[in-house]
């Protein structure tokens, strides 16, 4: 999955792609990378982001949707709100990834109608001060439970459990030490039956770990995501789609060599 943030304050490109063209530019890049889905955003989730209203947010992400809708990849449209979840299905996207798990209010309701794919993240708090003070007695039991409850709310509301994606959530409201405990125990939350999606792609926790800049995690990036694929995950968020998908190659064949 790419990263498309037509935003002027994500923590690791914003303001790079936040014209439609810029976007559009940029996600056709990624194509030519080989990405398998792009996931389309118009506002910031970074701890400390401010909120975008809704309109400003239609603005950013409908016209960047709408250009792209014609090429032979999905279109994940990154939001918490209804109605931007309802306008960008209608515009093209065929996915909607959650950093609220579909609780807002009409939010499964906005998915109901069709067959689109849902991913539900955890997060702990809200982006202004989810970073604060995080706090969990088992981190692992927690974010599963409530992974677990949210599958289950979908499911009863008519969600088919075959559009079902979940994501731990590394980063919202989360230490490193609680980071790392879910990455090396990504594999149980296989448990559920549903596909897994791991985001760790420049994060704060891989600059703590490396000392590194957010521009400079390109390698430490790779290796997270190399590391949450042999973890189970099914799809990983990255910025850096080409050498990503390098990575997975060697992984790949690697596992074909020892069947």
């Amino acid at each position: 999955m790419g990263i498309v943030n037509v935003t002027p304050d994500s923590f690791s490109d914003g303001g790079r792609h936040a014209s439609t063209q810029a976007a559009i530019v940029h996600a056709r890049r990624l194509i030519s990378e080989g990405v398998d889905i792009l996931d389309v955003g118009g506002e910031s989730t970074r701890p400390g982001a401010a909120m975008v209203g809704e309109q400003e947010e239609l603005d950013r992400v409908l016209p960047v949707i709408e250009g792209l809708r014609d090429m032979p990849i999905p279109i994940s449209i990154d939001t918490y709100k209804p109605s931007v979840m309802r306008a960008a299905l209608a515009a093209g996207a065929s996915m909607v990834n959650d950093v609220n798990a579909l609780q807002s209010e009409g939010a499964i309701d906005a998915v109901l109608g069709g067959d689109a794919a849902v991913c539900l993240m955890h997060k702990q708090g809200s982006p202004d001060t989810m970073q604060q003070r995080p706090v969990y007695q088992n981190v692992m039991a927690e974010v599963g439970g409530f992974l677990r409850e949210r599958i289950t709310a979908l499911e009863v509301a008519g969600v088919a459990r075959e559009r079902i994606i979940i994501d731990p959530g590394f980063g919202f409201g989360k230490t490193i030490e609680h980071n790392l405990e879910l990455l090396r125990n990504l594999d149980a939350l296989n448990a559920f039956g549903v596909p897994i999606l791991a985001g760790l792609s420049r994060k704060s926790m891989l600059g703590a770990i490396t000392g590194r800049d957010v521009d400079d995690r390109l390698v430490a990036s790779v290796a997270a995501a190399m590391m949450a694929v042999q973890r189970g995950a099914s799809i990983v968020r990255v910025h850096d789609v080409r050498e990503t998908i390098d990575a997975l190659k060697i992984l790949q064949a690697v596992k074909e060599e020892r069947r």
